[in-house]
């Protein structure tokens, strides 16, 4: 058996991760301190993008066991899980997760649980595009104008465009109208395309 890692994770500064490294040893992992780590960061924040997993994740070798106390620990959601316990399988990392049990979910039980999983991620996902696609077309529906605010109201480029045809400088006209040079420029190339106007 290789060597044998606990990721404990906490969200705010005034929580602990002690209870986390007393349920592994509980469960019967023998862990060096070194290689228990801990951080405290915000569950919305993916396991790629958190500092002390990602340190863990250059010590991780083919071999060794990583556990966990609850999957969350590992991702925000069912998606991020899922990408972590799949990249972890592919180095040759095992799995525990003891909130299923101490389940491997690198073994063929794990794998069911990770189907499972993705079936969850796939069901979050398309709830997420329907949910945006409603929202969408609700605020189109009432009216409401989607996208960036334009920086120019049609008086403004219209005088833009005057001075532009005066062969006023791009950055004078922006300096005017207390707007950014690539306004200016988006505004002028809007106008020159075929069929524009």
């Amino acid at each position: 058996m290789g060597r044998v890692f606990a990721y404990c994770r906490v969200s705010t500064s005034d929580q602990t991760t002690d209870n986390q490294v007393h349920e592994i040893v509980a469960a019967g992992f023998s862990i060096e301190p070194r290689r228990v780590i801990a951080e405290c960061v915000s569950g919305s924040v993916a396991a790629r993008e958190r500092k002390g997993f990602a340190k863990l994740r250059d010590r991780l070798e083919a071999g060794d066991v990583l556990v966990v106390t609850k999957l969350d620990r590992l991702g925000r959601n069912a998606m991020d899980v899922r990408a972590t316990v799949e990249d972890l399988s592919m180095a040759g990392v095992r799995v525990h997760c003891l909130a299923l049990g101490g389940a491997d979910l690198t073994s063929a039980a794990g794998k069911m649980t990770m189907a499972v999983l993705s079936a969850v991620a796939e069901f979050e996902r398309d709830l997420l595009l329907e949910r945006t696609a409603a929202g969408l077309a609700r605020a189109k529906a009432s009216g409401k104008v989607l996208g960036r605010p334009r920086a120019l109201d049609a008086g403004q480029e219209a005088q833009a465009l005057s001075w532009l045809a005066k062969g006023e400088s791009v950055a004078a006209i922006a300096r005017r109208l207390n707007t950014s040079r690539q306004t200016i420029m988006r505004l002028r190339a809007c106008t020159s395309e075929p069929g524009a106007n």
